[in-house]
Order: C-alpha cells, then sequence, then structure tokens
C-alpha cells in the first residue's frame, strides 16, 4: 500500500475532527485517499470554549477534554482504516494536532507557550499506531511563533517555480501562505476568518455556521463599525505573527459593538464577513502586491457570499482547493499527515521564514505504537 500516514485536526471553530488517509510514497506527488469526519457534541465544544478562559478546577477539566477529543481521534481513524479494508500496521503514523486552547507564544519578550489539548498515548493505545503530536512546542523553543506550521505545507504542496500562489486557509482564524519564486515562503495569521461569525450566529439563531453567507447577505456592511473592528492594532502588526481565540473572541465584538447600540445582528454578521474580507486581501496586498493565484481552503471556503467577497477585493483569480484534488475541509488534516511523514523521517517540519524560528526544526514528539 505504500507510505500511509493519517492526519488528525480539529481547529479553532470547535465543529469537529476531520481525518486524512495519504499516501506518501512519492512524497512529491502524494495521494488523497480518504476522508472522514466525526463532529463535536455540544458539551465536548463547550468544554472546550470553557478552556479558553482561566476558570476553576481547569487542570482536570483540560485533561477529561483531551480524553475525550482522542475518543474521537480513534474514531476518525478506525473510520479510515475500515472503509479502506486497513489494518493499524499498515499505517507508518498519525498525526495528531490537538485541540488548541491557549496560544502565547512570546511572554514579557522571552519564549512563551502554545498549549493544544491532546493525549496521544493513549491515541497510541486505542489505535495501535504510531503517534506524532505537540508539533508546536520545539518551534517556540527556538523562538518562533509555532505557528502558522501549515505554510511549509502549502510550500511542498502547491508551490510554483514560475507563478506567485497564495494560499488562504479560512478555518476559525485566516492565514496567508505566500510562495514566491526563488524566495523562502512567508506565512502568518491575517486575523478572524469563520470564529466571529459563528460565535455570533450561534448567539442569535443557534446555528453552528452561517451556511454559504445567507444570514450576513440579509443584512448591510455597518461602515462604522468595521472601522472601528479595523482599528485592532493586531492587523497592522508585522510578520512573523499568529493569533486566535485569546483575542478574537465574542467579548472582543461586544467590546466594540457597545458603541454601536443601534446595529441590527444581521448588519453585525454582513460587518464581520467584510471584516474577514478585507483583512485577508489588505495583508495580501501589502506582502504580495501582484499575486497569480488565491488558493482558498478551510470551513470558510464553502460560504459563497465571502468567497465572493474575496474575489471582488482581490487582484487574482480566488480558487477552492478542490480544484487542486483537495476538498477546503481536508486541507490541515492532511498537513498533519505530511507533518508526521516528516518527523518520522527526521526532515524539519517549520520555517523559519514563516514562524520566527531561530532554524529549521524537526517537530513533534513520537509515541511508538
Amino acid at each position: 500500500m505504500g507510505e500511509l500516514f493519517i492526519g488528525l485536526m480539529s481547529g479553532t471553530s470547535l465543529d469537529g475532527v476531520d481525518g486524512v488517509l495519504s499516501d506518501w510514497t512519492q512524497a512529491e506527488q502524494p495521494r488523497w485517499l480518504g476522508h472522514a469526519f466525526v463532529p463535536f457534541d455540544a458539551a465536548l465544544r463547550q468544554r472546550f470554549l470553557d478552556l479558553h478562559q482561566a476558570g476553576h478546577n481547569e487542570l482536570d477539566m483540560a485533561h477529561r477534554a483531551g480524553l475525550d477529543l482522542v475518543r474521537l481521534y480513534a474514531q476518525v481513524t478506525q473510520n479510515l482504516l475500515h472503509s479502506h479494508g486497513l489494518r493499524p500496521d499498515q499505517i507508518r503514523a498519525i498525526g495528531a494536532h490537538g485541540q488548541t486552547v491557549r496560544h502565547r507564544p512570546v511572554i514579557d519578550g522571552g519564549v512563551g507557550y502554545s498549549l493544544q489539548i491532546n493525549q496521544p498515548a493513549l491515541l497510541a493505545e486505542l489505535t495501535g499506531i504510531t503517534v506524532v503530536a505537540d508539533f508546536r512546542s520545539r518551534d517556540i523553543a527556538a523562538r518562533g511563533q509555532g505557528a502558522p506550521l501549515v505554510p511549509a505545507f502549502h510550500q511542498a504542496l502547491w508551490g510554483d517555480p514560475l507563478r506567485r500562489v497564495a494560499v488562504l486557509n479560512l478555518g476559525g482564524i485566516a492565514n496567508l501562505s505566500l510562495m514566491s519564486p526563488d524566495q523562502p515562503v512567508l506565512g502568518f495569521d491575517c486575523g478572524p476568518a469563520n470564529m466571529l461569525m459563528d460565535a455570533w450566529i450561534r448567539q442569535h439563531l443557534g446555528q453552528a455556521f452561517d451556511a454559504h453567507g445567507t444570514w450576513a447577505q440579509s443584512g448591510r456592511c455597518h461602515d462604522a463599525l468595521l472601522e472601528k473592528l479595523l482599528s485592532e492594532p493586531y492587523f497592522q502588526w508585522p510578520a512573523p505573527k499568529s493569533t486566535g481565540r485569546d483575542l478574537f473572541h465574542l467579548g472582543w465584538l461586544q467590546t466594540h459593538l457597545a458603541s454601536f447600540p443601534g446595529v441590527s445582528a444581521p448588519d453585525v454578521q454582513a460587518t464581520l464577513l467584510e471584516l474577514t474580507a478585507r483583512t485577508c486581501i489588505d495583508a495580501l496586498q501589502r506582502h504580495m502586491p501582484t499575486p497569480d493565484e488565491v488558493i482558498a481552503c478551510g470551513g470558510g471556503a464553502l460560504n459563497q457570499a465571502l468567497m465572493a467577497r474575496l474575489q471582488a477585493l482581490a487582484p487574482c483569480p480566488v480558487r477552492s482547493s478542490a480544484q487542486y484534488g483537495l476538498h477546503p475541509c481536508q486541507v490541515e488534516a492532511a498537513a498533519f499527515a505530511w507533518m508526521a511523514q516528516r518527523a518520522i523521517d527526521g526532515l524539519h517540519g517549520n520555517e523559519p521564514s514563516v514562524t520566527g524560528a531561530q532554524g529549521h526544526r524537526v517537530l513533534g514528539a513520537i509515541y511508538p505504537a
């Protein structure tokens, strides 16, 4: 069957676990063999949301959440094995990122940390497969941001020696990978993608996300509110930079909304969609003024209204990663299959030009089967 790896990812959108089965026999031309998804239930999702803030008994909560998460990881893995008639010993390794609940890579000007809830030893026991986890710590120890990590994968997959290609990942947070001929890949987090839109529609309509951006389209962008949101200093910070729910959460939005009490809920949603589109394209044009193409991935690439707005603002075509053989919701999981393969083979998984680390490092701790 070749060099088979599984990548598992549960991202900042907190919707569930994506798993991708891949064949890396020919590393320059990987094959994507299958995908599986298991959603979070409401209780687990809420536990992870709670863990983003200090609270009572949070150490116990974190470990219990990790145990529940890994059982979902194991379920996704078993689904992939079953659907392809595979045994555990036919998989070389699983790359399991874990669920990020704190991301503070720099503290008081020194080395900080990034915390991913996970139980990789239990995952190895439940699946009988070697597990690679804890991908960010080594990069941070080398004075990097520890994120975003996927630009190195984007470069390996979609880098072009003749064209300037940008990959825009629209998960809970938006991040850009900028690839130009004969230059190191650049990458950074732009700001919120789906995170605030998801939180707002959940609060008002009880829906997990705004399918196709329909609710946003029912409102109108509130220009004054948009300018207030755009005044967030993070958007002007130089790269390398990374962010997450530590900054862009519902409380951040509500603080800004206090100055605009009459704005309707649909208008807020329309403004949040415009915030995502504007910050992504502004960042793109600041760092790559003349791209040839933008490849969009992540759940936001399924939001038709967001994609239309990105295309209206972008100076080049914006295309879904599906047009390149990888569904938008599978890209990050595929990236951690790649990182597991790199770790097992003793190859670096970071790009210092992206994270700011002091050099290339092998990323991940290995838990043998």
